[in-house]
């Protein structure tokens, strides 16, 4: 598996981590057992699934780039 689709199922799996963590943090605000901790819960998926996210969302503009400095301008 060569490093784009690594980056793409990393990214996969870290939007289903999110959502379940997203979930669990609306039951808890529902339940009002909110704890500071239950809120940030989610923090860590959202910063590794944005820094993922550009990743992949620039590897078409990397391409670009690369394949016009390979043909010689």
């Amino acid at each position: 598996m060569n490093w784009n689709n690594w980056f793409r199922q990393i990214h996969r799996w870290l939007s289903i981590a999110f959502t379940l963590a997203a979930i669990i943090n609306i039951i808890a605000m529902v339940q009002e057992k909110s704890s500071v901790w239950v809120g940030l819960m989610a923090l860590l998926p959202l910063t590794l699934l944005l820094l993922t996210g550009l990743y992949l969302f620039a590897l078409p503009y990397a391409a670009k780039w690369r394949g016009a400095g390979r043909s010689g301008g």
